[in-house]
């Protein structure tokens, strides 16, 4: 019989995303919600909806037991995680099974063995997976395990990285230059570790040189196969959060790509991986020698690059694996039937020119592009709001052309025709982020955004400063940038970081200062 009702334990576009595909498959849905999100487009997308928690905040979708509760007050057989909150707890997993629900992800086993970044290391050098150069174990926090972490970061060579041990999505990550930088960086790293995982183990492993961030879909079933599904390209990132994501990669070749794939089902098969997961590489800009970074024992915010390149649907595949089918594809379908390009955006509510400080508020008009080969994932409609409690991504607009110069065209079109009224947004500078001369060209790396940071952003002068010809330029373009942005608050009647007559103005000033210096 299978599964017949899936409880979404999570929020936002994935939840609206999975319910899609459960209403496909016409196995009925349960959403759960915060007082904040009582509205939401998530909650309106399923055939029911249960509040959990009395706070509007992020720990209402974390309470398990609530969560439980929900599945079992409504009768749902399987409880679907979407990604981030609960989908890699291996505890909440072990709690389903005990339940008797179906939890529609990997076995909690290989949850505990690729979770816990250190373990997942010394797993993968034991299935002869290659890692990058560091500790086998967390440092302990004693005056001598301290010594021996630098001293051995000596021998790496600087610059090195730390890392918490207990999670990514770059929280607890720091880069360190230099020796004498190593003791605040690593306070830094545990105290981030430690607020964003309740566990504040950091270890250290060497920076690669050029870094770039390529990750492999896996998916594994019950009957002992597991495939990969190419790869994706995520270096376009900032602050180790990705903005920008597509595939195939620049930088891998058809023979690259069979290696990193064997290697991740290689990594897979060695766990017992059931369901999709992502083993993500960092790859050497100079060299293209790749080395395990972690596994995501989930699927990724990125996915739909892969189901465009593929044509799958992998959140069915997913429900299907649940119900103990085998995997619909072997290796030789994904490589006779993979083609083109695909590149995504993720839109969120923030403010670039303010250091991307969020933006929560309400939407009042939403306008996504569409047409052929474009895809938008969203969680939002206009009359929305966009809480301040959590991640403030809106969209993912994701397209896919024949080539990669038509897909980058096709996105910065798509992006183009995408509106957001009421809220400042981050569309102008993904924009930018298609037009720099190193992204188009596929040459670019993990610094690529902080290298940019004046061409995307541009800064005007010191008023009281003589302007050159080039600093004229810069400060016209970064009026035309805030224009983009104040001129949708203005004309919907909301607030900006100044008004649409100041922004004008600094934009005339610009003007004529460039038109008296052209004529002098």
């Amino acid at each position: 019989m299978g599964i017949q009702k899936v409880l979404i334990a999570n929020r936002g576009e994935i939840a609206v995303r999975v319910a899609r595909t459960c209403r496909e498959m016409g196995i009925a849905t349960v959403a759960i919600y915060s007082d904040a999100d009582r509205a939401a487009l998530h909650v309106r997308s399923c055939d029911e909806a249960v509040r959990v928690g009395p706070a509007p905040s992020r720990e209402s979708y974390l309470l398990m037991d609530a969560v439980l509760a929900a599945a079992k007050a409504t009768g749902a057989d399987a409880i679907h995680p979407g990604y981030g909150f609960l989908s890699e707890n291996a505890t909440f997993a072990r709690a389903c099974k005990k339940a008797g629900i179906t939890f529609i992800g990997p076995p909690p086993e290989a949850m505990d063995e690729m979770g816990e970044k250190t373990r997942a290391r010394r797993t993968m050098i034991a299935a002869g997976v290659p890692v990058v150069p560091g500790l086998k174990e967390p440092i302990a926090e004693t005056p001598e395990a301290i010594a021996e972490a630098k001293r051995l970061a000596l021998g790496f060579g600087y610059p090195i990285m730390l890392k918490a041990a207990a999670g990514g999505g770059g929280k607890g990550m720091r880069l360190v230059e230099k020796p004498e930088d190593f003791d605040a960086a690593l306070a830094t790293a545990q105290r981030e570790a430690l607020n964003a995982f309740g566990d504040n183990r950091v270890y250290l492993e060497k920076a690669v040189s050029r870094p770039r961030h390529v990750e492999i879909q896996v998916f594994g079933d019950t009957h002992g196969h597991a495939i990969y599904l190419g790869e994706r390209e995520c270096s376009v990132q900032r602050r180790h959060q990705k903005v920008i994501e597509e595939t195939p990669s620049a930088i891998v070749d058809e023979s690259m790509r069979a290696a990193m794939g064997a290697v991740a089902v290689k990594g897979a098969l060695a766990v017992g991986y059931v369901g999709a997961g992502t083993f993500e590489f960092l790859v050497d800009g100079n060299t293209r020698d790749f080395y395990f970074l972690e596994m995501n024992t989930r699927l990724q915010v990125e996915h739909p690059v892969t189901e465009l390149c593929c044509g799958v649907d992998l959140v069915r595949w997913q429900i299907e694996i649940a119900n103990g089918k085998p995997l619909p594809w072997t290796q030789a379908d994904v490589l006779r039937n993979v083609r083109g390009h695909a590149v995504e955006a993720r839109i969120y509510a923030e403010n670039p020119a303010k250091n991307f400080l969020p933006s929560p508020g309400v939407i009042q008009e939403l306008k996504l592009a569409d047409g052929p080969g474009v895809r938008n994932d969203c969680g939002f409609t206009s009359d929305s709001e966009v809480p301040r409690f959590y991640d403030p991504m809106i969209a993912k607009l994701a397209v896919w052309a024949e080539t990669r110069e038509l897909a980058i065209a096709k996105l910065s079109r798509a992006l183009s025709e995408t509106m957001v009224k009421g809220i400042t947004t981050n569309v102008s500078y993904l924009k930018g982020i298609l037009g720099l001369e190193e992204f188009r060209a596929g040459d670019y790396d993990t610094g690529l955004l902080s290298r940019a940071a004046d061409r995307l952003i541009p800064k005007p002068p010191p008023a009281d400063a003589a302007l050159t010809d080039e600093q004229v330029i810069a400060l016209a373009a970064a009026a035309i940038w805030q224009l983009e942005q104040d001129q949708r608050a203005v004309l919907a009647g909301g607030k900006s970081g100044q008004s649409g007559n100041d922004a004008e103005s600094r934009w005339a000033q610009a003007a004529r200062m460039q038109s008296l210096r052209r004529m002098s």
